[in-house]
């Protein structure tokens, strides 16, 4: 089990912890991602597939919308939270385990749309299986597809390499929740733990470690051109109200 199995594995149970409300933002993303789909030619006839889904964040608030949503995760515990999510919101969202290094050994089919969001790509450590994920993933695209996938700002992080990140502060009826990351860089790559503080009655600290390698807009935009999409335009949160910079690929008709 990698150190990225691992961290998510483990901070399932938390990571709606890391929200203001969780089902809010469900709701929120699947509206940018819609508006999104529509501009480029799509509605909720696609059939959508969340390659990195984790505990079903975008995919859930999607089928909600209507759309025909597959989930994908390498995750076990990410996994066996987004069913129960799920189940809970009445979503009816398949569900498979798979690496997106790897998708055609889960999936026979092709996808209208693939998306993977909340800066998933960047835990491929170097270019080349960078590389390897997007071409995985374009192969899973329809031609005339979409591939949809949001990253950290990092050709603005990458000329200071903070230590750390701003701290997030959520007020609750009980009290509050302060979320924070430190990162320890090493060249283009940062260990980073992330502290979950929750201070409401009984004061619980919890942190999970993982690793990322900051990837540059233009990196991903030349594997994306190479890997099979003619088209690669990004969009910022100024302009989407996602917190990311997205980035929208269309794959060769």
């Amino acid at each position: 089990m990698d150190i990225t199995q691992t961290f998510y594995d483990n901070i399932a149970p938390k990571y709606e912890k890391l929200y203001p409300d969780w089902q809010t933002a469900s709701l929120e993303q699947a509206e940018i991602l819609d508006k999104l789909f529509r501009e480029n030619g799509f509605d909720h006839t696609a059939h959508v597939l969340d390659c990195a889904c984790g505990i079903g964040t975008q995919a859930i608030g999607l089928a909600q919308r209507g759309y025909d949503v597959t989930g994908s995760d390498i995750s076990d515990g990410e996994l066996d939270e987004a069913k129960r999510r799920a189940e809970k919101n009445g979503a009816g969202v398949r569900l498979e385990r798979a690496d997106f290094c790897a998708l055609s050994e889960v999936f026979p089919e092709r996808f209208d749309i693939v998306i993977a969001m909340d800066n998933a790509l960047p835990h491929m450590l170097t270019r080349e299986k960078l590389e390897a994920a997007v071409r995985s993933i374009c192969g899973q695209i329809r031609p005339g597809g979409l591939f949809v996938a949001s990253i950290r700002d990092y050709d603005s992080l990458l000329m200071s390499k903070p230590p750390y990140s701003p701290p997030y502060i959520h007020k609750s009826s009980k009290g509050q929740r302060v979320s924070f990351q430190t990162w320890i860089w090493t060249d283009d790559n940062y260990q980073l733990t992330q502290y979950i503080i929750e201070d409401e009655g009984n004061l619980q600290v919890s942190k999970f470690a993982c690793e990322y390698r900051a990837v540059r807009r233009e990196e991903l935009t030349d594997l994306l051109l190479s890997g099979g999409c003619s088209e690669v335009i990004w969009k910022f949160p100024e302009e989407t109200g996602f917190f990311q910079p997205i980035v929208i690929a269309k794959r060769d008709s």
